[in-house]
C-alpha cells in the first residue's frame, strides 16, 4: 500500500475514534455514572496504558541497540509537559459536562469553536493580527455553528449552561494545542503523551477525588467505560496521528483529522437517534470547508518558502 494512503487511513481512523467519544459518554451517563467518575477513570486508564506502552517500547529499544557512548541531551522539563496536559483534563471535564446537558451532535459543534478561539488568543496573547482570510473563515465557522448547532431548529432546546461548558472546553482545547506544540517535541511520542495524560489525571482527581476506587463501583463496571474512552480518546488517536501525519504532512493531516466532526454527528444521529436535519448538515459542511481552506493556505505557504 502507498505510504501516503496508509498514513491517510491512520489519521482518518484516529480522528474517527475521537468522534465516537460523545456518543459513548452519553451511554456512560445513561448507566448512572457521574462526570467525575467518567473523566477520572478515563484519564487513569489512559495514563496506565500509555506508561506501560512507553516502558515496553523503551525496553525493546535497549535490547535492539548495542551499547554506545551515551550522548547527554537536555530534554524539556517533565513538569512543563505535565502542566500542558492539565488542559486536556479540563477539556474532558467541560466537554463531558456539555455532553450531559446538550445533544452530543451540538456538543461537538461547540468544541470545534477552538478554531476561532485560537485566532483570538493569538491576537491577544501573541499580538498576531489575523489576516483577512482568517477573519473570513472565522465568519464561515460562526455561520456554520449557528446552522449546525440547531439555532434555527424548533426540535432542539439549547441549555445555556451546556453552551458555556462547550465554549470553555473549546477554549481549553485551543490553549492545549498551542502549548503542546511548543513543549516536549524533543521527547518520544509515547513519553510526551504519557506525561500529558498524567497532568490530565492529576487535575481531574484534584477537581473530582477518585472515590470510585473506595466505594466499589470501579470494578463493578466503571472500569469498562474508562478503558473504552481511554482507548478511543487518549491512546489510539495520538499514536495513529504520530504514525500517519509524517506520511501525509501536517496540512493534509489536519484536514483528515476534521473527520471527527461528521463522525460525531453521524453517530449521534444513527446510534443516539438525535435529530440532524439538512440545515444542520449545511452548517457542518461550512465548518469543514473552513478547516480545509485554512490548511490549504498553510500548505501553500510551506511550498513557497
Amino acid at each position: 500500500m502507498n505510504e501516503r494512503i496508509k498514513g491517510g487511513l491512520l489519521v482518518f481512523v484516529g480522528a474517527a475514534s475521537f468522534g465516537l467519544l460523545s456518543t459513548i459518554v452519553k451511554f456512560a451517563y445513561a448507566n448512572g455514572y457521574t462526570l467525575g467518575e467518567i473523566t477520572g477513570t478515563q484519564s487513569f486508564s489512559g495514563m496506565v496504558i500509555l506508561w506501560m506502552l512507553y516502558m515496553v517500547t523503551k525496553s525493546f529499544k535497549r535490547k535492539d541497540k548495542p551499547e554506545e557512548a551515551k550522548v547527554i541531551k537536555s530534554e524539556t522539563s517533565w513538569w512543563k509537559i505535565t502542566l500542558s496536559g492539565t488542559f486536556t483534563g479540563l477539556v474532558g471535564i467541560f466537554y463531558y459536562q456539555c455532553v450531559r446537558l446538550l445533544p452530543a451532535s451540538v456538543a461537538i459543534i461547540l468544541l470545534m469553536q477552538y478554531l476561532w478561539i485560537s485566532i483570538l488568543i493569538e491576537a491577544i496573547v501573541f499580538k498576531k493580527k489575523p489576516s483577512r482570510k482568517q477573519l473570513l473563515l472565522l465568519g464561515v465557522v460562526l455561520l456554520g455553528t449557528l446552522l449546525a448547532g440547531g439555532i434555527f431548529s424548533q426540535e432542539i432546546i439549547l441549555n445555556l449552561k451546556g453552551i458555556v461548558f462547550g465554549l470553555l472546553a473549546a477554549t481549553c482545547y485551543a490553549i492545549f494545542l498551542m502549548t503542546s506544540g511548543r513543549v516536549g517535541n524533543d521527547l518520544p511520542v509515547l513519553k510526551k503523551s504519557a506525561l500529558m495524560i498524567t497532568g490530565s489525571c492529576a487535575i481531574t482527581w484534584i477537581i473530582f477525588p477518585p472515590m470510585f476506587f473506595f466505594n466499589g463501583i470501579y470494578w463493578e463496571g466503571l472500569v469498562f467505560w474508562g478503558l473504552i474512552l481511554a482507548l478511543l480518546g487518549t491512546v489510539i488517536p495520538p499514536l495513529l496521528f504520530s504514525m500517519g501525519i509524517p506520511r501525509v504532512g501536517v496540512s493534509i493531516g489536519a484536514i483528515l483529522s476534521a473527520v471527527e466532526l461528521p463522525v460525531a454527528i453521524l453517530s449521534s444521529a444513527f446510534i443516539l437517534h438525535e435529530s440532524v436535519d439538512n440545515t444542520r448538515w449545511v452548517g457542518v459542511i461550512l465548518i469543514l470547508t473552513a478547516i480545509i481552506a485554512t490548511n490549504i493556505k498553510t500548505k501553500e505557504i510551506v511550498s513557497q518558502s
